[in-house]
């Protein structure tokens, strides 16, 4: 390792005073199945609600993480025990919002979950109800997502989600002291998630999952202005005859061959 050098401020001070803030953020619910929408809707939550209100009341969120779980291997090495990842874990997500005068909030999170365990033929009212579960098909939603950006709306980060649904509601705190907005704290479970942007249109741009096609526009570019990056295996022409095949970045530099000649 090479011995500090001397640096002056003006060489780091770009990258610790461009730090990005947690009070820009947008988050939006995925299309939830039928059944759970329309008992939703018989409930006063609209699916206009659920796909803008509730994200724009959501107070604070927190952006996933996820871990390995392992297994030890000894063995292979006198005296060595090696770890190997085998299943990929992900935490749950805390939602904070807050509560409208309509409560509808709260009816949208309380009746999300009454959705799940209400798949006994019972009626609710009677002393001998039960509760049985639905199939995870009809209450789990995916494309939920979560963007992080900044201030000035060059920069962002998004998080989709798959397979999500609420796994529990915190207790709400009531009280006759001076007056407060009323918040509600959920808990989410999924199954996983993607980090990145992830439209068909963002698939095809090459700009999905974080990927930086910057590298690759002057490859894709002619007299007419640049192109859009095709998916993966892909070919794009060009009026000199030559095809132009995208590689993803961390690979090698786009193939240029002869459209008259096979690659080499």
């Amino acid at each position: 390792m090479p011995a500090p050098i001397r640096r002056k401020i003006s060489h780091f001070k770009p990258l610790i005073t461009d730090l990005a803030q947690t009070s820009h953020y947008q988050l939006s619910f995925g299309f939830l199945p039928l059944g759970l929408r329309n008992h939703l809707l018989a409930r006063g939550i609209e699916s206009r609600f659920v796909g803008e209100g509730v994200g724009l009341l959501c107070n604070s969120a927190s952006l996933p993480g996820s871990s390995f779980g392992t297994t030890d291997i000894s063995g292979n090495y006198i005296g060595v025990v090696e770890k190997f990842a085998h299943t990929r874990l992900f935490t749950q997500i805390d939602l904070e919002f807050y509560v409208d005068n309509q409560y509808r909030t709260l009816k949208f999170l309380e009746h999300w979950m009454e959705f799940i365990s209400s798949g006994s033929t019972a009626s609710p009212y009677d002393k001998g109800y039960f509760f049985r579960m639905k199939y995870p098909e009809e209450y789990k939603t995916n494309q939920t997502k979560i963007v992080k950006f900044e201030k000035d709306y060059r920069r962002s980060l998004e998080y989709t989600f798959y397979g999500l649904f609420p796994l529990s509601l915190n207790s709400t705190t009531i009280s006759y002291n001076s007056s407060e907005i009323l918040k509600a704290t959920a808990s989410f479970s999924y199954e996983r998630y993607v980090c990145g942007r992830t439209l068909s249109a963002d698939i095809y741009a090459g700009v999905d999952n974080n990927r930086d096609s910057t590298q690759f526009l002057n490859a894709f570019t002619n007299n007419s202005g640049p192109r859009l990056i095709p998916r993966t295996g892909q070919s794009l022409g060009n009026e000199s005859g030559v095809r132009l095949t995208y590689t993803p970045p961390g690979s090698v530099i786009p193939q240029v061959v002869n459209a008259n000649r096979p690659p080499s």
